[in-house]
């Protein structure tokens, strides 16, 4: 573990204080979702970038699960919304009701305005319903009836869809995926891992007395320490040089917006902040490659071969080719 940054001082804590801090974390979380310490890892990477993350599997695979033990780990305010085809947007925003005794309209938040927002099953919800959270995603504030309001800080949403097959599911919008920092599938954990959740969750879920290591003051000092971490120009080029090749592609319709490059470069500084340096290597770029640009590229229907590739297997292609900086 590198800490070379040690001795110096970027805003109140230190790297090796922050490094702290994300390990407490990792395992608090850990602890009640066995056997996923991987996608924990990623989850702590998009909260320390400030941004959202959408999970996505079949039911019954530990996505609310996972969602709630990260809220939970923090000592900030947590709602959950399950996302419903009767969920209007004014049901996740707030409205404003008319006072009959002031004569006047007062703004009722709604669950949106909390540290944490779970957005179960997101894609229940028509479009018009799941568009109500780009605005608060994009910029940390809502508008209703002509007035802004700001949420709180940290602010984070936490989706979790099932795939699109799935009956009764909507496609969010392009707009809305690209929203998101990563989008990650949860998986079924392994036999043993099963095995030790039949005991460990038999007399209740764990989740549900999970203590918090941290609270959001702290946390926000973690995520201004994570846009410290020293970032090469040849990284930067190699960032670049995989998102041109990606709007070049043959094999793709839409290539990775702008968006997307300045997302990915957060988060590598802080996967390279959870993993104990102060600095970008190529391995932390390629580690976040799929799950941060598979949802933000959009494949051709037919490709060489007449074969119908994946989108993932498209962007693992491109990435592979791009030259790797020394």
């Amino acid at each position: 573990m590198d800490m070379s940054a040690t001795a110096e001082t970027l805003g109140t804590l230190q790297f090796d204080q922050g490094y702290s801090i994300i390990r407490k974390l990792e395992e608090n979380i850990s602890g009640v979702v066995l056997g996923k310490s991987d996608v924990a890892r990623m989850c702590v990477v998009t909260l320390l970038a400030g941004e959202h993350l959408l999970l996505e599997d079949v039911p019954g695979v530990g996505k609310t699960l996972m969602g709630k033990a990260l809220a939970r780990s923090v000592d900030g305010e947590f709602r959950r919304i399950q996302f419903t085809p009767d969920l209007l947007p004014s049901d996740i925003l707030g409205s404003c009701v008319f006072n009959t005794k002031t004569q006047e309209f007062i703004f009722n938040r709604g669950p949106i305005f909390s540290n944490f927002v779970l957005a179960d099953e997101i894609n229940r919800a028509p479009p018009r319903t799941q568009s109500a959270l780009l605005e608060a995603m994009s910029d940390h504030q809502v508008s209703v009836d002509g007035t802004t309001h700001d949420l709180p800080q940290p602010f984070m949403v936490i989706a979790t869809q099932n795939p699109f097959e799935f009956e009764g599911t909507y496609v969010l919008p392009e707009s809305q995926l690209d929203r998101f920092l990563m989008r990650i599938s949860m998986g079924y954990p392994s036999r043993e891992f099963e095995q030790e959740l039949l005991l460990s969750h038999r007399n209740g879920e764990p989740v549900d007395t999970l203590s918090s290591v941290v609270n959001s003051a702290t946390i926000s000092q973690v995520q201004n320490l994570a846009r410290q971490v020293r970032v090469d120009q040849s990284i930067e080029s190699y960032i670049l040089d995989v998102v041109r090749a990606t709007r070049a592609s043959s094999d793709l319709r839409v290539g990775v917006s702008t968006r997307g490059v300045l997302l990915w470069y957060r988060a590598c500084q802080a996967l390279a902040l959870a993993s104990g340096r102060d600095y970008v290597t190529p391995d932390d770029v390629k580690h976040l490659a799929l799950p941060i640009l598979g949802h933000r590229v959009m494949a051709k229907g037919i490709v060489q071969g007449g074969q119908r590739d994946s989108v993932e297997g498209i962007v693992r292609r491109i990435v592979e080719q791009v030259p790797i900086p020394g």
